[in-house]
């Protein structure tokens, strides 16, 4: 297999993998199909590579994209700028199959970049209050997007093949993503438990919506597409609700207006669960 035929492979395995682990995250869409904006900066970063292409502009460019997708977008969390700064750089790599650069160490170097770029971007909002000290993260953010993009480079020079970075890369990021999944679910379980205090949901609820595995099952609902809903709306919410602590007061009060809003629609959607659950048993049962 040529390269050109392998780096066309590579990055069509990494974007479905990416799309199968983001809809594992949140079972919805990846941030990266939900807006617009990301895939045309990751096409124009591509073009601009014809002129200047090496791991300083790679890393630089990414992170002034995150930075724009951060003002602009709806990533509201460190993973979900991860896929969207991923996505942004295998796109950029696209362009290097057809204006003769090696696409098979574009694409990990810019890949790379752009996942630290989208995860230290999106980090430096949701847990830096202070504008100077976001600032600051975002200087380092450049700084490790320029080393994740020399590094591929790095590794060849060192002996491994063109071919096996690539795939490296293409594996690590979906998995990376998986992991974040497993890595959260504790604090969501504990976010829901405080909602199955509150009688926003049922106690029952509580795994079947935090577990990273059960959630992806019917948990004794009457349609499993409503169920599925739910588990969105409901780790919305967990997000949320972290999201808020140690905000000026205006923006927590925006953050608890839409948790009040998501209550309210999880509790709609266990009545109309629990009414349809009802007739259904009651149609199952025989007559007399």
């Amino acid at each position: 297999m040529t390269d050109f035929i392998f780096a066309i492979v590579v990055l069509a395995a990494f974007f479905f993998a990416v799309e199968v682990a983001a809809w594992f995250k949140t079972l919805d869409r990846s941030p990266l199909r939900e807006e617009p904006v990301p895939p045309v900066l990751g096409g124009i970063i591509g073009v601009a590579l014809f002129a200047y292409d090496n791991p300083v502009v790679i890393g630089v460019l990414l992170t002034l994209a995150a930075i724009y997708v951060r003002h602009t977008g709806r990533a509201s969390e460190p993973a979900d700028g991860m896929i969207v700064g991923a996505g942004m750089g295998a796109i950029a790599s696209v362009f290097a199959i057809f204006d003769g650069t090696p696409a098979l160490l574009r694409f990990p170097s810019a890949t790379l970049a752009g996942a630290v770029a989208g995860y230290g971007i999106t980090f430096g909002l949701t847990h830096v209050r202070q504008k100077l000290r976001q600032l600051a993260v975002d200087a380092v953010t450049a700084m490790l997007a320029v080393g994740a993009a020399a590094l591929p480079h790095a590794l060849v020079r060192a002996g491994i093949a063109e071919r096996q970075v690539a795939m490296g890369v293409a594996a690590l990021i979906p998995l990376l993503i998986i992991a974040t999944v497993f890595k959260q679910w504790p604090a969501i379980r504990a976010e829901l438990r405080h909602e199955a205090a509150l009688g926003v949901i049922l106690d029952e609820d509580v795994r079947p919506t935090a577990h990273p595995l059960r959630r992806l099952g019917r948990a004794g609902w009457h349609d499993p597409a409503a169920h599925r809903e739910f588990v969105r709306i409901a780790n919305k919410i967990a997000l949320r609700k972290r999201q808020q602590r140690g905000r000026p007061e205006e923006v927590a009060r925006l953050y608890q207006l839409e948790v009040i809003k998501l209550r309210m629609e999880l509790q709609e959607m266990t009545r109309i669960d629990r009414a349809m659950r009802i007739q259904s048993e009651s149609e199952q049962q025989p007559a007399r």
